[in-house]
């Protein structure tokens, strides 16, 4: 089957083929060699100089990690869709204080909105989703940091985005980023990613009951040896290595963004020539394009025969089952991938 989920996605064979490469002692200077290789890869990809941490996990699981190492008053969970709403109840689950600050889905959030809760109230952290996955939206990060004091926290989900998008960590003032392997950057799911800023570090010290698996400074202080706290994925790890130098040094950072970019605009152009976009005009995704059904098709059904073929697409999510269909571009895709795919489905629809 071809994958044109939002994710998982297809991987390539030869990142397939490294992965049955021998086992090595996660405690061994083979491995902190591997470890610091991929370290250093993924601080160029994400563009940071901050500690980047790595977990045998979904990326929810460092979600739950950066709420619960960082908010000590109260968290101001921002949500237009359906992962900024989980990121909330994850802050709820994990008994912190928080209030939900909800954005129309389809609608970008808005930083003026967020400046004004600041004026109700102080809030120590922020969570906000750049790329809105169920709803096929980037959120404007870099100006809702701009609105946020300087003594808050900001924490991002990059899940959907990191890898396909430019996203400098730095340069937006992020706290903790948060991403996994599974989406694109192109691998297997079973790891996931934070960078962790001194600030978010410093409040770790300070905030208690974090458990063991997913604390910060437990962390830290196997990063600082080279090695993860627990026994990591290491075949994914060295899948990891081999695609950050394809992503680095093979097809180049720029080149990669704009891949997706292209893929993008081609799918958006061909959804507003036969339906609509779903989300507000700039604010589209670069990694997926969730397209409006405009024409009352029956998406279950059309999404059964692309699979007759080979082809898989999404649904809607949650509520916008039907209402709308999810095409994902992202990862090591082509254009020409793309534009097979839609020719496909103007058959199939007859349009």
């Amino acid at each position: 089957m071809k994958l044109f989920i939002p994710g998982p996605v297809e991987v390539r064979d030869d990142l397939l083929e490294v992965m049955s490469d021998p086992m090595i002692g996660h405690r061994s200077p083979e491995f902190s060699e591997l470890y610091d290789e991929v370290v250093n890869g993924l601080q160029r990809v994400i563009q940071t100089d901050n500690d980047v941490f790595i977990s045998t996990s979904s990326a929810t699981g460092l979600l739950e990690a950066a709420v619960r190492n960082t908010v000590d008053k109260k968290c101001l969970n921002l949500s237009n869709g359906a992962f900024g709403d989980r990121w909330h109840e994850i802050t709820e689950r994990n008994g912190k204080e928080c209030r939900k600050l909800e954005f129309e889905w389809g609608k970008p959030i808005d930083p003026e909105v967020v400046e004004e809760a600041f004026d109700e109230e102080f809030y120590d952290v922020v969570t906000v989703v750049h790329n809105e996955s169920s709803t096929g939206l980037m959120n404007p990060v870099e100006e809702i940091s701009e609105v946020i004091p300087d003594e808050t926290l900001l924490l991002v989900d990059t899940v959907s985005s990191m890898g396909g998008v430019d996203f400098p960590v730095d340069d937006y003032d992020v706290d903790i980023c948060v991403f996994g392997t599974q989406k694109c950057m192109g691998l297997p799911p079973g790891l996931a990613f934070c960078s962790v800023s001194e600030d978010a570090i410093e409040r770790s010290i300070d905030v208690g009951d974090k458990g063991y698996y997913f604390s910060f400074d437990i962390f830290r202080k196997y990063n600082e040896r080279r090695q993860t706290p627990t026994t990591p994925n290491i075949s994914l790890l060295y899948a990891l290595k081999k695609q950050l130098s394809y992503i680095l040094e093979g097809e180049g950072l720029k080149s990669r963004w704009k891949r997706h970019s292209v893929m993008a605009e081609t799918t958006r152009s061909w959804a507003r020539e036969h339906f609509d976009v779903f989300p507000e005009s700039g604010y589209e995704s670069e990694s997926l394009t969730a397209v409006e059904n405009t024409r009352d098709i029956d998406v279950s059904k059309m999404i059964s025969r692309l699979k007759a073929k080979g082809y898989v697409i999404s649904n809607g999510y949650g509520d916008l089952k039907e209402k709308t269909f999810r095409i994902g571009h992202l990862a090591d895709r082509e254009p020409r991938e793309i534009n097979e795919l839609l020719n496909l489905i103007d058959e199939i629809l007859n349009l």
